[in-house]
């Protein structure tokens, strides 16, 4: 890795000792690692994409400056998972005081403020499952696209002239490409 220019693939601890040294493209390594993640918070708090986007942006800025505090690379991802809900939460309590009276009228048509742990874990997991598919080969990370994050799902007739299979080895591949998902996200620690 001391060769290369930081990229995605290095682990968090190799990403965080270059940002600290100052290498913009650590950071942008960083980022591109873990946007997904936390961008997929403010979608669970409902926040609209312009206020979803502020979220984003400051959670990055609140990384830049914090990160010389960060006293384990290790907890990385669980500091920007409670970063990110926080600034959720903060920016969901300005939203409500701005609107205070338009609270009051649509109180009872709303649905409860979402359990912000229940959030962090399924962004947590739905993050796992994201490095978890990168890790397939194309032809699994493809078929497993298509049959369970399209929506509609495509049909195996669809899924075989896309790839250029015959229909009658989808459902084998698929069992193949599902067995190597669940061994990439047990050797990530989700199971």
């Amino acid at each position: 890795m001391s060769g290369s220019a930081p990229n995605s693939s290095w682990d968090d601890a190799a990403l965080v000792e270059a940002c600290l040294r100052g290498q913009q493209t650590a950071w942008d390594a960083l980022v591109e690692k873990y946007s997904r993640l936390v961008y997929s918070i403010p979608s669970r708090y409902r926040l609209p994409p312009e206020e979803a986007a502020d979220v984003f942006q400051n959670v990055w800025l609140d990384l830049y400056r914090d990160l010389p505090n960060l006293q384990q690379a290790a907890a990385l991802r669980s500091w920007l998972l409670t970063a990110t809900s926080r600034r959720c939460l903060l920016h969901q309590r300005r939203l409500r005081h701005m609107a205070s009276d338009l609270e009051a009228e649509t109180e009872g048509l709303r649905d409860p403020s979402p359990d912000p742990l229940a959030l962090q874990q399924q962004a947590e997991r739905r993050h796992l499952v994201d490095l978890a598919m990168q890790r397939l080969p194309e032809r699994c990370r493809a078929l497993v696209q298509m049959l369970f994050f399209e929506q509609p799902p495509v049909a195996y007739g669809e899924a075989a002239r896309r790839l250029g299979l015959a229909e009658g080895s989808i459902g084998f591949i698929r069992g193949r490409c599902l067995s190597k998902l669940r061994r990439q996200l047990r050797e990530l620690g989700s199971e």
